[in-house]
Protein backbone atom coordinates (compact mmCIF):
# COMPACT_ATOMS: atom_id res chain seq x y z
CA UNK A 1 0.00 0.00 0.00
CA UNK A 2 2.44 2.86 -1.09
CA UNK A 3 1.51 3.63 -4.31
CA UNK A 4 -1.68 4.98 -5.91
CA UNK A 5 -3.67 2.79 -8.60
CA UNK A 6 -4.65 4.23 -11.75
CA UNK A 7 -7.41 3.85 -14.58
CA UNK A 8 -8.09 1.75 -16.41
CA UNK A 9 -6.26 -1.29 -13.52
CA UNK A 10 -9.70 -3.56 -12.99
CA UNK A 11 -9.49 -2.67 -8.87
CA UNK A 12 -10.32 -0.13 -9.11
CA UNK A 13 -13.71 -1.31 -10.41
CA UNK A 14 -13.99 -3.65 -7.16
CA UNK A 15 -15.88 -3.02 -4.31
CA UNK A 16 -14.40 -3.11 -0.78
CA UNK A 17 -15.76 -5.15 1.93
CA UNK A 18 -16.39 -3.71 5.22
CA UNK A 19 -13.98 -3.09 8.04
CA UNK A 20 -14.12 -5.41 11.21
CA UNK A 21 -11.37 -4.65 13.17
CA UNK A 22 -10.45 -2.07 14.56
CA UNK A 23 -6.99 -2.27 16.35
CA UNK A 24 -3.35 -0.58 15.97
CA UNK A 25 -2.96 -2.05 12.56
CA UNK A 26 -5.99 -0.06 11.45
CA UNK A 27 -4.37 2.52 12.57
CA UNK A 28 -1.13 2.38 10.97
CA UNK A 29 -3.19 1.82 7.55
CA UNK A 30 -4.91 4.82 7.86
CA UNK A 31 -1.51 7.04 8.03
CA UNK A 32 -0.51 5.40 5.37
CA UNK A 33 -3.45 6.11 3.48
CA UNK A 34 -2.97 9.96 5.41
CA UNK A 35 0.53 9.82 3.82
CA UNK A 36 -0.13 8.98 1.06
CA UNK A 37 -3.11 11.79 0.42
CA UNK A 38 -0.75 14.32 1.36
CA UNK A 39 2.10 12.90 -1.43
CA UNK A 40 -0.35 13.76 -4.57
CA UNK A 41 -1.30 16.84 -5.93
CA UNK A 42 -4.05 19.10 -4.18
CA UNK A 43 -5.11 15.49 -3.08
CA UNK A 44 -7.90 16.13 -0.11
CA UNK A 45 -9.32 12.42 -0.05
CA UNK A 46 -8.39 8.97 -0.86
CA UNK A 47 -9.91 5.97 -0.70
CA UNK A 48 -8.34 2.18 1.17
CA UNK A 49 -9.04 0.41 -2.95
CA UNK A 50 -7.02 3.58 -4.56
CA UNK A 51 -4.02 2.11 -2.95
CA UNK A 52 -4.96 -2.00 -3.71
CA UNK A 53 -6.76 -2.64 -0.42
CA UNK A 54 -10.54 -3.10 -0.43
CA UNK A 55 -11.24 -2.34 2.93
CA UNK A 56 -13.85 0.15 3.27
CA UNK A 57 -11.41 3.09 4.61
CA UNK A 58 -11.61 6.55 3.24
CA UNK A 59 -9.13 9.75 4.62
CA UNK A 60 -10.48 13.30 3.94
CA UNK A 61 -9.13 16.19 5.13
CA UNK A 62 -10.10 19.90 3.28
CA UNK A 63 -8.82 22.10 5.19
CA UNK A 64 -6.17 23.29 3.11
CA UNK A 65 -8.34 22.88 -0.38
CA UNK A 66 -7.65 25.41 -2.96
CA UNK A 67 -11.83 25.29 -2.41
CA UNK A 68 -12.22 27.17 0.73
CA UNK A 69 -15.21 25.31 2.79
CA UNK A 70 -16.52 24.58 6.21
CA UNK A 71 -15.38 21.26 7.20
CA UNK A 72 -14.30 18.91 10.14
CA UNK A 73 -10.62 18.73 9.88
CA UNK A 74 -9.10 15.53 9.00
CA UNK A 75 -11.17 12.31 9.18
CA UNK A 76 -10.39 8.50 9.15
CA UNK A 77 -13.70 6.68 8.56
CA UNK A 78 -14.33 3.08 8.16
CA UNK A 79 -17.94 1.68 6.90
CA UNK A 80 -18.77 5.21 5.53
CA UNK A 81 -22.77 5.13 4.70
CA UNK A 82 -24.07 8.34 3.30
CA UNK A 83 -27.99 8.32 5.25
CA UNK A 84 -29.33 11.41 3.42
CA UNK A 85 -28.89 13.89 0.60
CA UNK A 86 -30.04 17.21 0.09
CA UNK A 87 -30.05 19.63 -3.00
CA UNK A 88 -28.00 18.93 -6.17
CA UNK A 89 -24.67 20.84 -7.16
CA UNK A 90 -22.54 20.48 -10.45
CA UNK A 91 -18.81 21.06 -9.71
CA UNK A 92 -15.31 19.98 -11.05
CA UNK A 93 -13.73 16.84 -9.90
CA UNK A 94 -10.22 15.30 -10.69
CA UNK A 95 -8.52 11.87 -9.01
CA UNK A 96 -5.49 10.99 -8.05
CA UNK A 97 -6.07 7.72 -9.70
CA UNK A 98 -7.75 9.45 -12.87
CA UNK A 99 -4.54 11.95 -12.88
CA UNK A 100 -5.21 13.28 -16.11
CA UNK A 101 -8.59 14.41 -16.62
CA UNK A 102 -11.56 16.69 -14.81
CA UNK A 103 -14.63 16.88 -14.82
CA UNK A 104 -18.45 18.36 -13.72
CA UNK A 105 -20.24 15.80 -12.28
CA UNK A 106 -23.48 16.14 -10.29
CA UNK A 107 -23.71 15.60 -6.11
CA UNK A 108 -25.64 16.06 -3.65
CA UNK A 109 -25.02 20.01 -1.94
CA UNK A 110 -25.72 18.05 1.58
CA UNK A 111 -25.61 14.68 2.89
CA UNK A 112 -25.98 13.42 6.33
CA UNK A 113 -24.08 9.95 6.96
CA UNK A 114 -22.55 7.83 9.42
CA UNK A 115 -19.20 6.18 9.72
CA UNK A 116 -17.27 4.09 12.18
CA UNK A 117 -13.78 5.83 13.79
CA UNK A 118 -10.40 4.45 14.25
CA UNK A 119 -11.75 2.86 17.50
CA UNK A 120 -14.79 1.38 16.37
CA UNK A 121 -17.03 3.88 17.25
CA UNK A 122 -20.60 4.53 15.34
CA UNK A 123 -20.07 8.32 14.61
CA UNK A 124 -22.85 10.43 12.51
CA UNK A 125 -21.48 13.65 10.61
CA UNK A 126 -23.48 16.45 8.22
CA UNK A 127 -21.39 17.78 5.21
CA UNK A 128 -21.69 20.18 2.85
CA UNK A 129 -20.38 21.90 -0.33
CA UNK A 130 -17.05 20.73 -1.12
CA UNK A 131 -16.48 18.74 1.73
CA UNK A 132 -19.46 16.70 1.21
CA UNK A 133 -18.37 16.71 -2.32
CA UNK A 134 -15.32 14.52 -1.70
CA UNK A 135 -17.06 12.25 0.89
CA UNK A 136 -19.19 11.46 -1.96
CA UNK A 137 -16.36 11.15 -4.32
CA UNK A 138 -14.49 8.37 -1.59
CA UNK A 139 -17.05 6.51 -0.45
CA UNK A 140 -18.39 6.03 -4.79
CA UNK A 141 -14.35 4.45 -4.65
CA UNK A 142 -15.25 2.16 -2.08
CA UNK A 143 -18.50 0.41 -4.76
CA UNK A 144 -15.84 0.92 -7.76
CA UNK A 145 -17.38 4.13 -9.29
CA UNK A 146 -14.76 6.40 -10.70
CA UNK A 147 -16.10 10.04 -11.49
CA UNK A 148 -15.52 9.38 -15.04
CA UNK A 149 -18.67 7.15 -14.40
CA UNK A 150 -20.74 10.67 -13.36
CA UNK A 151 -19.85 13.49 -15.75
CA UNK A 152 -22.87 14.51 -16.94
CA UNK A 153 -20.99 14.25 -20.41
CA UNK A 154 -17.76 13.41 -22.10
CA UNK A 155 -17.64 17.31 -23.49
CA UNK A 156 -17.18 18.19 -19.87
CA UNK A 157 -13.87 15.81 -19.44
CA UNK A 158 -11.02 17.70 -20.13
CA UNK A 159 -7.56 16.96 -19.96
CA UNK A 160 -6.05 18.65 -16.49
CA UNK A 161 -3.85 21.63 -16.79
CA UNK A 162 -0.79 21.57 -15.44
CA UNK A 163 -0.51 23.35 -11.61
Amino acid sequence: MNSILTHPDERLRQVSKSVKVFDDALAERFGQLERIMRAGPGGVGIASVQTGLLQRMIVIDCRESRRPCKNHGLLYMANPVIELVEGEALGREGCLSVPDWVGMVPRARQIQMSYDDIGGQRRKLQASGFEARVIQHEIDHLNGVLFIDRVISTRDLVRRLAD
